[in-house]
């Protein structure tokens, strides 16, 4: 993505952060014709050492993991809050709006994972990320029930090979930090969570 040095994050910290709290991602390859095909799901992040791994899976009938199969290369993106910034939030006029955002793109690799118990495994992780309660229902279903459903998804672990994290907050502008903090702050759910994000950066401090 475009990434000026001045949204350019280097603390992985951040990332992971934004990867966790985010976890409805787009995952993004080439189709059979090399146009983009991408699929909105969630992910699992896990940290194996200084790898990076995300769990997730696709229904049998997406013919996403076809084209993983002959392509394992591809993108995953992490959108996290996003706002409108009005240019009310400078004191001069001669400003113009833009948007504020924060997001993540992974460059992975894709390696399948076969066999029921794995796929329990992966659905056991995002049961536990969403909706812990759950997995004693789903437990409760019965080893048929589980079967079929378990043969209907392919499941996958996308090892991250690179990473880019963008954090868009007017960084360089701090003569608009106050206001564009007061303003957030006041505001929606992710603006809140932009201001946020601000005072962790020290930004309008």
């Amino acid at each position: 993505m475009y990434l000026p040095p001045q949204f350019n994050a280097k603390d992985l910290a951040h990332a992971r952060e934004l990867m966790r709290a985010y976890p409805f991602a787009s995952l993004i390859s080439t189709d059979q014709t090399g146009l983009p095909f991408v699929s909105h799901i969630p992910l699992h992040l896990e940290e194996r050492g200084e790898q990076l791994v995300l769990l997730g899976h696709v229904a049998k009938a997406n013919p996403h993991w076809r084209y993983l199969t002959e392509r394992p290369q591809a993108v995953v993106t992490f959108m996290g809050p996003q706002a409108y910034m009005s240019p009310s939030v400078y004191p001069d006029l001669a400003r113009v709006p833009t948007w504020s955002y924060l997001a993540v793109h992974c460059t992975v690799q894709t390696q399948f994972l076969e066999g029921d118990a794995a796929k329990d495994a992966l659905l056991k992780q995002l049961i536990a990320d969403h909706e812990p309660a759950y997995a004693a229902q789903w437990r409760a279903l019965g080893d048929e029930f589980a079967h079929k459903m378990l043969a209907g998804i392919v499941a996958f672990e996308l090892q991250v090979t690179d990473l880019q994290c963008k954090l868009k907050i007017n960084q360089h502008r701090p003569e608009a930090h106050a206001a564009m903090k007061a303003l957030y702050a006041a505001g929606n759910e992710d603006e809140r969570a932009l201001a946020a994000w601000m005072d962790r950066l020290g930004l309008g401090a």
